[in-house]
């Protein structure tokens, strides 16, 4: 099995000559104000079996991206909706009509849930939101091999659950930005980041003993977003000053394959 960055939170996972996306977004215009089309995003190398989604941001749920890289009738497996009413859910409501809007074959799945599509075995694990909104995290089996694909969850007390259920992980995706949020409808605005920060995210690579530990849901070079949402500097760094060899940062397009790799996880792929 082996894994590539799509960019932002996008991976691309493929074995056995099959693949599917987890969070493959083409159009960051909802968060990113300066951003240009495609910029700083990769497209998958072929026609996914199927879409994981860990909850319905944006940034996160891309239904036109989706609907151009699925197969016919590949299913897109995802989070319940969004608690409460259209205030509530403001921040989920438009992925929710692109995916009724090209007509996506959209499945509803619990925590602890587990699939067998191809020759994958997800399972949904629990996440925490930090915008309250239902997310689900991801582990991804095949050829022996196993990805945890944290979305932008917070840090949380599911990883000990999670590790005795499946570690150890050949290669963990960790949001790593720290992200502090100040949306409209959730004031009084918290001080606390909403996604894994980076000294969190190493934390969690050690709790699920991780052999790779990969950073995301970050730029290298930050772009203008929306105001109130605040990322910290230079994730990568902080990542690698407390990930240590664990740490293995994955340029966007490239790919980590995990039946190859070596012992270099303290190297930057590339």
């Amino acid at each position: 099995m082996r894994a590539r960055r799509l960019g932002w939170a996008g991976l691309e996972i493929e074995a056995s000559d099959e693949r599917l996306v987890i969070d493959y977004v083409q159009d960051l215009s909802p968060l990113f104000t300066g951003w240009k089309s495609g910029e700083g995003l990769a497209t998958p190398s072929g026609k996914a079996m199927a879409a994981l989604v860990t909850h319905l941001h944006r940034d996160h749920t891309d239904a036109a991206a989706l609907a151009e890289v699925l197969t016919p009738g590949a299913p897109v497996l995802r989070p319940p909706p969004g608690y409460g009413d259209d205030a509530d859910n403001v921040t989920t409501l438009p992925a929710e009509r692109e995916l009724t809007l090209h007509r996506l074959p959209a499945e509803v799945v619990e925590p602890w849930s587990a699939r067998e599509i191809g020759p994958f075995r997800l399972t949904a694990v629990p996440a925490v939101d930090g915008l309250g909104d239902p997310q689900l995290n991801w582990v991804v089996e095949a050829a022996g091999q196993r990805i945890f694909h944290g979305g932008d969850t917070m840090f949380h007390g599911y990883w000990w659950l999670i590790t005795r259920r499946f570690s150890p992980f050949d290669a963990v995706f960790l949001p790593a930005n720290g992200a502090v949020v100040d949306a409209p409808h959730l004031q009084p605005p918290s001080p606390v980041p909403a996604a894994l920060d980076p000294r969190q995210a190493a934390a969690v690579a050690d709790i699920l003993d991780a052999r790779y530990a990969v950073p995301m849901h970050y730029e290298t070079e930050q772009s203008d977003k929306v105001a109130g949402y605040v990322e910290i500097s230079d994730p990568e760094a902080e990542f690698r000053a407390h990930a240590g060899r664990r740490a293995h940062v994955l340029p966007v397009g490239e790919w980590l394959d995990l039946a190859q790799a070596t012992e270099n996880s303290g190297v930057t792929a590339g």
